[in-house]
């Protein structure tokens, strides 16, 4: 991320985020320790109205403190990345057992039901590459991005062939460079505004979070101020295909597809491995961008009679997201809550109707 172009990392300690907050005071040009997850939003929010691109990690109980200043950063259209490090819930729940039970939570998160970027990794080439793309998207998008992952993944140790990592460019700002007067929030063809930051000496710059007009003023409920509002959900929507990663692995003549995500894609993928030993055609989609959700992932799912959702929740959280509270039959879901899920069960799962 810092070679993308993050210059300031801005945190509270919390587990099992912690070691991203050590390695952060390392790493980054720039390093901050708030007194808590509201402050440290806050001073991101200003960071990033400066032209800075900031970072934190965090875990759910800090990441619900950091819910209204996000919403601000968010309907302000200021770059950040914040990295949600899962753990077990609910309330503080068991900080040293991982989960993957927040995405209910992200798909929600902004009032109003707007979309905002989440981004998923499920490997160590992942590790290397989409936080670089997260925080590309933050800035030439003009928002906050989450980073999704888990215990798991930030505290288990890998070995990796470095030298299988391509080079990450530094991000190149959408800055303001024409003449006459800026317009803090007037959108191109693809809705997004160029930026400027406070303080420029030679244009008015305003940002605020309250329903706005493209010159920033305070609109209420007239039609420019809602016309801006659902903007800022339509350039989401409309620039996601730029910022849409996912791997499949699609097995001939297969029938059934497993969709996994993060940490359980290891065990899904030793899951196929098996099943394919057995004879047992089976194909397996990793989603990396998670929401708001791809229209291709409902394209390729609708190739196959069975698909199996594998996910570290007790309800189902993504596989509800994309097909509601009551699935279509063919939809299921290997489900664990407290634990890893083994890929013996994801096997019984695809056996279960053979």
């Amino acid at each position: 991320m810092v070679q993308a172009g993050a210059d300031v990392f801005i945190g509270y300690p919390i587990t099992p985020a912690n070691l991203l907050y050590a390695y952060g005071s390392r790493r980054y040009p720039l390093f901050l320790s708030a007194p808590d997850e509201i402050t440290t939003l806050q001073w991101m929010t200003g960071f990033a109205a400066t032209g800075k691109l900031p970072v934190t990690a965090t875990s759910f109980p800090g990441y619900a403190l950091m819910l209204e200043s996000i919403n601000m950063a968010y309907m302000m259209e200021l770059p950040m990345v914040i990295i949600l490090v899962q753990r077990l819930g609910p309330a503080t729940g068991t900080a040293t057992c991982g989960a993957q039970g927040d995405i209910t939570l992200l798909n929600g998160m902004i009032s109003g039901g707007f979309a905002i970027p989440v981004m998923s990794l499920a490997d160590t080439q992942d590790c290397w590459e989409i936080p670089a793309k997260a925080m590309q998207m933050a800035s030439r998008l003009r928002t906050p991005v989450i980073l999704f992952t888990s215990k798991e993944e930030v505290m288990t140790s890998y070995s990796y062939d470095i030298s299988r990592f391509s080079g990450i460019s530094p991000i190149r700002r959408n800055n303001w460079d024409g003449s006459g007067k800026y317009k803090s929030y007037r959108a191109n063809e693809q809705l997004i505004p160029s930026f400027l930051p406070v303080g420029n000496p030679d244009h008015q710059v305003r940002f605020t979070a309250s329903t706005h007009d493209e010159e920033g003023n305070l609109q209420g409920t007239s039609k420019a101020g809602l016309d801006n509002s659902t903007r800022i959900h339509q350039k989401i929507l409309k620039n996601m295909a730029e910022y849409t990663y996912y791997e499949l692995d699609d097995a001939h003549d297969s029938t059934t597809l497993i969709l996994s995500f993060g940490i359980t894609s290891r065990a899904a993928h030793e899951a196929v491995i098996s099943l394919r030993k057995k004879g047992v055609a089976v194909s397996h989609l990793v989603p990396k961008t998670l929401l708001p959700v791809p229209p291709v992932y409902y394209e390729i799912a609708s190739r196959y009679k069975r698909v199996i959702f594998c996910e570290e929740n007790y309800t189902g959280q993504y596989r509800q997201i994309m097909f509601g509270y009551s699935s279509p039959d063919h939809i299921s879901g290997v489900n664990s809550f407290g634990k890893m899920i083994d890929p013996s069960e994801i096997v019984r799962e695809v056996l279960r109707d053979e």
